[in-house]
Order: structure tokens, then C-alpha cells, then sequence
């Protein structure tokens, strides 16, 4: 390939009177490498006589090794740090998760103890074991499917982009999260738009932004001492080429200066808060093209929103 292209090199020369300048690798007498970076002009009176140049590249690959290494680490750190966030995250859905599960366990007993009692019948009443046996497959789906939602958020894979439908991965939140809110008397109502185009990216990091903010807001309003406590999710066409996605709560809300800081990593509110899960959530939605910000609810609480470009 490397005298193919200094062949290519002398025929442009011939052909044109210079050469494009263009790299290759030079081989030294111990067998290292040096990169270099050739070019060649001829003379207009006689296209065997010119200027040619060799510059080696070496010190600039080097650069540039070292900002792919530093790129790498820092996706690296960014993965670890998000996936931290999930996992504490839902750490503190640990009783609501558990309930939610045990629901469906609970349900898969009672029936099977009917299905028992109908079998033990003279004589059996088949169809109504046939009933039961149908909603114990239900309620067996229902809990592999809390368990399946929870494995998705906790394991640690490296990120990857697919085609998926916003509103279908809000909802999985909402299932993941419902629990929680009815604990602090939070009433959860969405407003999904239809007919939303499908977005590209990673759908567990995007539903770990949505975990986050709905989250945020539940512990918000927790801390209400008396009127509404009311969670909205929205999604509508974003005036760009994307999806628009928000988050409202009817807590205390931020101060102006809070709203300001909200996404600087280690600022927070809370008293227990690191302030790393708006940043992380900020990262990832601009990791996707998008864009993250917040703004003071009317009549009081806080508006978390964020736009996600469409499947090109």
C-alpha cells in the first residue's frame, strides 16, 4: 500500500506538477515506527526538478494518542458515576420496588391455593381452574417484568445507541416509581403527546435522566406541609427536530440562584445530597444532542424539561 501510494504521488507529480501532501510510515534501522508526512512540487521549467518536504509527525500522534486516552477515561468516569447514580437512585425505591413485587407474588399464591380448591372439587371445576391458572401467568409477567425494569437500571453496560419510543420508556419509570409517589400522597398524571417520532440513543441512561428528575420531584413534595402534591409528565413535539420532555412538580421550587447552580456538579439542597445527579443528567442529555434546564412552576413548584433529537 505504501509504494502504491508513492507511485500515486510520482504520477500526480508528471501529471499535475505537485504532489498532495499525504502520510505514511518510515521504518528504522530497530524497527520503530515514525510517522511522517510527505509532499512534493515540482518546478514549472522542468517537472524533474522541485521542492519536496518530510515532516515527521511524531510529537503530534503522541498528542493526539493522549487526548483519545483522556477522552476515553473521561467517558469512563461519566459511565461509572451514571451508573452509581441508578443504583442509588433505586436503592431508594428499595421499599416501593419490594412492594410492587410482592404484589403479584402475593396474587400468584392466592390463586394457585384456588386453583387447589377448585381441583379438589367433585367433581373439578375446570374452568374456573382454567381462570385462575390465566392470572397467575399474568401475575408471573408482571413481576418478571418489575424484576427485568430493575435489572435493566442496575447493570453496568457500556453505552450504546438504539431506536425506542419516548412515552413507552416514561412509562416504565412511572411503573418503577408509582409505588414511591402514592407513599408520599403524590398524585402522577401524564400528558403524552401521540404519534412522537422515535429517538436514538441510549433509553436506559435517558430513562435513568427521567428516573432522576421524577425523583427529585417526589422528594420535593414530600416535604409539603399542606396543598396539592402533584407530579406531571409531559412530551411534545420539541420546536427543533427532537422530542421535548417535562417534569413538574407542585413542591416549594428553587430560588432564582438555585435554578442558576441546580446542574453544577456538588451543588445542592439537600442536606444528604452529593449534587451530582443534575449534572449527570445534564451530560447525558447533551451526550444525545440535546439540551437540559429548568424554570419555576406556576403557582409554585419546578419545571425540569429536556429536548432529545429524532431518529435521523
Amino acid at each position: 500500500m505504501a509504494l502504491e501510494r508513492d507511485e500515486r504521488a510520482l504520477a500526480e507529480i508528471a501529471a499535475t506538477g505537485r504532489a498532495q501532501p499525504f502520510e505514511k510510515e518510515y521504518i528504522r534501522k530497530d524497527g520503530s515506527r515514525v510517522p511522517v508526512m510527505l509532499g512534493a512540487t515540482a518546478s514549472e521549467a522542468s517537472r524533474k526538478e522541485g521542492v519536496a518536504f518530510v515532516l515527521d509527525l511524531s510529537e503530534r500522534k503522541h498528542a493526539e494518542e493522549k487526548v483519545r486516552e483522556s477522552e476515553q477515561r473521561y467517558r469512563a468516569v461519566q459511565t461509572e458515576l451514571a451508573h452509581a447514580s441508578r443504583v442509588a437512585t433505586l436503592g431508594q425505591l428499595t421499599a416501593s420496588i419490594a412492594h410492587e413485587v410482592r404484589q403479584p407474588v402475593g396474587a400468584t399464591v392466592t390463586n394457585a391455593q384456588a386453583a387447589l380448591r377448585w381441583l379438589g372439587a367433585q367433581p373439578p371445576n375446570l374452568q374456573e381452574v382454567r381462570q385462575a391458572l390465566t392470572r397467575i401467568v399474568k401475575d408471573g409477567d408482571r413481576a418478571s417484568q418489575v424484576v427485568g425494569r430493575i435489572h435493566g437500571f442496575i447493570k453496568k453496560t457500556p453505552s450504546r445507541k438504539e431506536a425506542f419510543e419516548i412515552n413507552a420508556s416514561i412509562l416504565e419509570v412511572i411503573a418503577l416509581t408509582g409505588g414511591e409517589a402514592v407513599k408520599h400522597g403524590i398524585s402522577v398524571r401524564t400528558q403524552l403527546a401521540e404519534g412522537l417520532p422515535v429517538i436514538q440513543g441510549d433509553r436506559i441512561q435517558l430513562q435513568q435522566v427521567i428516573l432522576n428528575l421524577m425523583m427529585n420531584a417526589v422528594e420535593a413534595m414530600s416535604g409539603v406541609p399542606e396543598g396539592p402534591r402533584e407530579l406531571l409528565i409531559s412530551t411534545d413535539k420539541a420546536e427543533s427536530d427532537g422530542v421535548f420532555v417535562a417534569v413538574r412538580d407542585s413542591g416549594p421550587g428553587l430560588s432564582p440562584a438555585s435554578l442558576e447552580r441546580a446542574f453544577e456538579a456538588f451543588y445542592t439542597t439537600k442536606s444528604g445530597g452529593l449534587g451530582m445527579g443534575l449534572s449527570i443528567c445534564r451530560s447525558i442529555i447533551e451526550a444525545h444532542g440535546g439540551r437540559l434546564w429548568s424554570m419555576a412552576n406556576e403557582p409554585r413548584g419546578a419545571v425540569f424539561q429536556f429536548t432529545v433529537p429524532y431518529l435521523q
